[in-house]
């Protein structure tokens, strides 16, 4: 039975495995997915960059839910079923994945074209298209009425908007995006730490750009659609953030990203489960806690070293 002070019993959850697994799934794997990434997110110091295309994606689903309803209104509406998890696009095109996709690949091209003809900088370019997708967000789902709470739980997070198509899209770009990643990694630092000499070795520095900046487009918007885009900037920031604060060799902290943002996913959601809270926010927590468990362990372990070249 349930403990009213504590929340569902742990048996509650196993019994349940059946219907949670997906976004225990999604949470692990999307975790696993943009923590890696987020290494290089936070090196080259582009961590607006993933909050940025995070709000671009959830204005392109906001999009795709609001342009059918002023295209065919009744056929909108024949295809809405109540539930975040049982809405039915009126076309293939209107498929909230696709406009996210489009939506964080058009925020991608902030970070392949070049600001400086424009007398601004890349900073600059990536706070405008925050704040207007940001506003662009809220003003269209001011305009959505039966789809409210579909919109909310995507900006949000929440278990029932993973579907199954999330768990299967959010698996295939894991597996995609982390094995090139795997193999590039060492060029792919070359080229954010010292590209006038990548170039000088032959590297193809603006190739191995565009893969990054797109590879971060496409893994932000695929899991923002799945587990809205608050757990998702947490994802590509804190478990990298964590990894740094543990250890300097850097492909350890490409594996403990790797690992703290998937116990970050699937921890979080446990936790959401057992505590009956919201699971973006508790997923994002959860992240937000191991982060400070390793700066609490750096500056212990910091203060120990003093004192022993001091003693």
């Amino acid at each position: 039975m349930s403990d009213i002070v504590g929340g569902p019993s742990w048996r509650e959850l196993w019994a349940n495995l059946a219907i949670f697994k997906d976004a225990i799934w999604v949470g692990g794997l999307a975790g696993a997915l943009l923590g890696a990434i987020g290494v290089h997110v936070v090196l080259r110091r582009m961590v607006f960059a993933s909050s940025a295309i995070a709000q671009a994606a959830a204005l392109g689903v906001a999009l795709s839910f609001w342009i059918p309803a002023i295209v065919d209104p009744s056929g909108h509406a024949a295809g809405h079923i109540a539930g975040p998890a049982a809405h039915v696009a009126p076309s293939l095109i209107f498929e909230p994945v696709l406009w996210a996709i489009a939506a964080s690949m058009l925020a991608t091209l902030v970070f392949v074209a070049n600001p400086v003809h424009l007398h601004l900088t890349r900073e600059s370019l990536l706070g405008f298209v925050f704040l207007v997708s940001g506003a662009g967000a809220v003003i269209v789902g001011s305009r959505i009425t039966q789809e409210a709470h579909d919109l909310a739980a995507i900006l949000f997070g929440s278990a029932v908007v993973v579907q199954p198509m999330d768990l299967i899209l959010v698996a295939t770009a894991t597996v995609i995006l982390l094995g090139g990643h795997a193999i590039l990694w060492r060029a792919l630092l070359f080229a954010g730490y010292d590209p006038m000499g990548a170039r000088v070795q032959g590297m193809p520095v603006r190739a191995l750009n565009v893969f990054l900046f797109l590879s971060v487009g496409l893994s932000v918007a695929l899991c923002t659609r799945a587990l809205g885009a608050l757990p998702v900037f947490a994802f590509s920031v804190l478990p990298a953030m964590t990894a740094l604060a543990l250890t300097a060799r850097i492909g350890l902290v490409f594996l403990l990203a790797t690992l703290v943002g998937a116990l970050s996913g699937v921890g979080g959601y446990v936790v959401s489960f057992k505590g009956d809270l919201p699971v973006g926010a508790t997923q994002t927590a959860t992240a937000a806690a191991l982060l400070t468990a390793a700066l609490v362990w750096r500056f212990a372990r910091a203060r120990y070293e003093r004192r022993g070249r001091t003693g």
